[in-house]
């Protein structure tokens, strides 16, 4: 894609008590997942937790195509059929999640500043 990436912010939770479990299922994520993020557009994706809060913020080109392409990936859902135990609520990838909205960023300064 030749424009600007997107930066989208996400917000899902851990199942209580699976804290731990989440945080080790992600020390490294398989291989095949890797190579279809990155396939999809996916130039970098971070994961913070607070207790049960999890806050991720993705690096993409088209985060709509990419969603709709992770949809039927086997890796990505073989990916989600196992992680989804740790969380409270599952994403099936359908629908228009359009991540959470933006409500203040510090703006950018030229150069001369």
């Amino acid at each position: 894609m030749s424009g600007p990436r997107q930066v989208i912010a996400l917000h899902t939770r851990a199942a209580a008590g699976r804290e731990g479990d989440y945080d080790r299922e992600h020390a490294r994520i398989p291989d095949d997942l890797d190579a279809a993020l990155r396939r999809a557009g996916v130039h970098s994706w971070r994961i913070w937790r607070d207790g049960q809060d999890l806050f991720h913020l993705v690096e993409v080109d088209d985060y709509a195509a990419m969603r709709e392409q992770l949809r039927t990936d086997p890796a990505n859902v073989a990916w989600q059929q196992h992680i989804n135990q740790f969380l409270e609520v599952v994403d099936s990838y359908d629908g228009d999640d359009t991540g959470l909205d933006l409500v203040w960023q510090l703006p950018t300064r030229g150069s001369d500043a």
